[in-house]
């Protein structure tokens, strides 16, 4: 692969948030095992169109993310599609974490005692990068856990497999829009271990070759097909 545009490495509880516009590739490369990294998406055009968790699972009539799969908007449009993988599930229904998740799961901790070793929550983490972008709480929406396996039992209860992401798994993002990212290191809430389990991840960016019409995740289902003609409408008339 070629020299990427970007790289960076989330730190344990780090956040970081980017605008990437389409035709781009982000791999996401889990440093440590058990990884977790909760994303937002949105239409950095107009951030009323989101990344939607229905529209996106009964599209493609699945209830994770893998390989071939695009992630919806709720305009019908796809923000990014999944080209390479090598976890094969990816959680889309646990959620994030929040303050009081974590500080009953780890202890209670605060920026002022333990400085930067603080234990963060996939909430303060989404909010604080949304009102960089002029967004608030009230855009704070359903997110992707990527790396994270969440299963349902015949209970209806909702499992995390820990085992799901081993060191080294990666999985990698190609935009078919112009997407702004929101992105927290932070444990699933789920997530039964006894210590705050967040490994470093790393994020490389680099170009990516042009969609066509017998790529992989255009023909994933009907859906998809007519989501990504939706989305090359949208760009036709916009430019």
């Amino acid at each position: 692969m070629a020299v990427p545009i970007l790289s960076h490495t989330l730190r344990p509880g780090e956040k970081w948030s980017g605008i990437v516009g389409r035709g781009k590739l982000l791999r996401f490369t889990a440093l440590g095992d058990n990884a977790n990294l909760g994303m937002l998406l949105f239409n950095a055009d107009d951030c009323a169109e989101k990344y939607n968790m229905p529209d996106t699972l009964k599209a493609q009539h699945a209830v994770k993310l893998a390989r071939g799969y695009s992630l919806f908007s709720d305009n019908g449009r796809v923000l990014a599609s999944i080209v390479a993988d090598t976890v094969g599930w990816h959680d889309t229904m646990s959620g994030y974490c929040t303050r009081a998740d974590v500080d009953e799961k780890f202890g209670r901790t605060c920026y002022q005692d333990q400085r930067n070793d603080w234990l963060r929550s996939g909430e303060e983490n989404f909010l604080v990068e949304l009102v960089r972008h002029g967004l608030s709480k009230r855009d704070l929406t359903t997110n992707v856990n990527l790396f994270a396996k969440v299963t349902c039992d015949d209970e209806g209860n909702l499992r995390h497999d820990p085992a799901n992401c081993p060191k080294g798994a990666s999985v990698t993002l190609r935009t078919e829009m112009k997407v702004l990212f929101i992105l927290s290191n932070t444990p699933n809430p789920l997530d039964e271990s006894a210590k705050y389990p967040a490994p470093p991840i790393r994020l490389d960016v680099y170009l990516a070759d042009l969609v066509g019409l017998l790529d992989e995740c255009v023909n994933h289902s009907d859906e998809s097909r007519r989501a990504f003609e939706n989305t090359w409408e949208y760009y036709a008339l916009m430019e």
